[in-house]
């Protein structure tokens, strides 16, 4: 099995042989809903820290009794599968007000009406600011240092400035590594596919991180003997809302479209900014998950428009496909903003709403095939 190949095998399910291999040996798994959180504190604890997902769910059948039609697919999923124990594996959960649709999510998870997976469950839900201003960062440092507390409190470990540093580093170098993946996407053949990315970035959330360096490292050896494609139509950056399924990349990519950059959670605003490894910890953390690419629930749309704009000239991007979910207000207004500065310079956009599954692909494959004429007719 070629690395690429594992990290496959590891986005297609939610409990993979690593966890089920951490799991056997004693070790805790702590879920968490957004990239705001900061997994470091939980990896310096000694727990494996997992992105929050749905795969593998049917329906929304059980979810739906406890939250609105209004809400979002992933949130009802997610919601449907903590119903039927898919998230056996976690010993605890911790979220914060990305949006309201995953903080009442949280609160159904809270509130007793998921039949939790071991008892005590720990849970946890941290206060983020909105803005990246100085007195932001020291209201996120001190809610660091109770979120470190109340972990060591309900675990009963301890989380020592020394164990801090070496998480710090070891995430830090995780980043390094996908910004070497992303080097090879600036190619003029990649050697490497925007769905396989999509699955390596899942496996970063889902495994413990020393190991999933050690496998991304074989993944960089193995690309650069790997030859690169050169048959394709355009070169396509995908953004928008959390998108962990690669099956939609790949109808994309069956269409002749090449993902070669995004700006997705699941993608560079994940892993894009580093955390200060001098000084104190909790500082430098606050400092950097406050300050890191933005989504639409911080006030920094410019900042992020020009981040996008850069992305795109850095990446040669040949137009941008924006992605969300039905009824996500956040990405709703953001969409459309991001559509209209793009058009100022000349870059053509489609924004595509979607479902957290993958039903009938009909109208998404058409409204893809128009773009790609399009852009090929610019």
């Amino acid at each position: 099995m070629t690395a690429l190949e594992d990290f496959g095998r590891v986005a297609a399910s939610l409990d993979n042989p690593y966890i089920e291999r951490w799991k056997h040996e004693g070790g805790k798994v702590v879920g968490y809903y957004c990239t705001y959180v900061p997994v470091e504190l939980i990896h310096a604890a000694g727990m494996l820290p997992f992105r929050m997902r749905a795969t593998g769910s049917k329906s929304t059948d059980l979810g739906d009794v406890y939250v609105s039609s209004s809400t979002c697919t992933f949130c009802r999923h997610s919601l449907d599968q903590a119903m039927r124990g898919a998230y056996g594996f976690l010993d605890g959960l911790v979220s914060l007000f990305s949006c309201d649709h995953i903080r009442r999510t949280y609160d159904v998870w809270k509130h007793g009406k998921v039949e939790l997976p071991c008892s005590p469950f720990y849970f946890e839900f941290l206060s983020v600011p909105v803005k990246a201003e100085p007195a932001n960062v020291r209201w996120l440092a001190g809610e660091l240092d109770r979120f470190k507390r109340s972990l060591e409190e309900h675990f009963n470990v301890t989380i020592t400035d020394e164990a801090l540093a070496r998480s710090i580093r070891l995430y830090n170098e995780r980043r390094l590594l996908l910004r070497r993946l992303y080097e090879f996407r600036k190619r003029d053949a990649p050697p490497v596919s925007g769905a396989e990315v999509l699955e390596v970035l899942i496996s970063a959330t889902a495994m413990p991180p020393e190991e999933f360096n050690q496998v991304l490292r074989q993944a960089l050896v193995e690309l650069e003997g790997r030859e690169g494609r050169s048959d394709y139509r355009a070169r396509l950056l995908l953004g928008g809302v959390d998108l962990d399924d690669p099956g939609y990349v790949r109808l994309i990519e069956d269409l002749g479209g090449l993902v070669v950059a995004d700006f997705l959670c699941f993608g560079i605003r994940d892993f894009w900014d580093m955390t200060d490894e001098d000084g104190e910890p909790l500082a430098a953390l606050a400092k950097r998950y406050v300050s890191n690419v933005s989504c639409p629930r911080m006030i920094d749309r410019p900042g992020r428009q020009q981040f996008l704009d850069d992305l795109v000239k850095d990446y040669r991007v040949d137009g941008v496909l924006l992605q969300r979910m039905k009824y996500c207000d956040l990405w709703g207004g953001e969409c459309a903003m991001t559509q209209w500065d793009l058009a100022k310079n000349g870059t053509p956009c489609m924004i595509l709403e979607r479902e957290y599954l993958m039903g009938p692909v009909g109208q998404m494959r058409t409204r893809v095939q128009a773009f790609l004429e399009t852009i090929e007719g610019c």
